[in-house]
């Protein structure tokens, strides 16, 4: 299937490198404001000789701190995921399925940008 088909219409690349660079804008942020918090809620708990074994708090905290930290990884996970995009983009693989070579449907990159795989090759994946 040759790219100019209409199955798989040409990519403006020009408006997915504009996408994902504002997709990886927020994602930064995101990282900030999060490795802000979980500073402060590290801060916050050097401040108070905290048992979380017996400190009624402690848990909760503790909870916090590994909620904002899985946020944290993922968020830098997303962030390497629009690098990796980029990277594509600029070979020329950008929204073709890495799995099969079918095009990449574009409401599912308009929704996931950084996606690898069609929808059919998706969903073979989550079984």
């Amino acid at each position: 299937m040759s790219d100019s088909s209409p199955a798989f219409p040409p990519i403006d690349r020009g408006s997915v490198r504009r996408r994902l660079a504002v997709e990886r804008a927020s994602t930064s942020a995101r990282i900030a404001a999060l490795s802000r918090d979980f500073d402060g809620i590290v801060e916050a708990n050097a401040l108070v000789a905290v048992d979380d074994e017996h400190d009624p708090e402690g848990s909760s905290t503790a909870f916090e701190r590994a909620h904002v930290a899985s946020l944290l990884a993922q968020a830098s996970d997303h962030l390497a995921e629009l690098d990796r995009a980029l990277e594509r983009l600029e070979r020329g693989a950008y929204g073709r399925c890495e799995r099969c070579g079918e095009p990449i449907p574009a409401e599912r990159l308009e929704v996931r940008p950084a996606a690898t795989t069609c929808v059919p090759c998706a969903a073979g994946r989550l079984r």
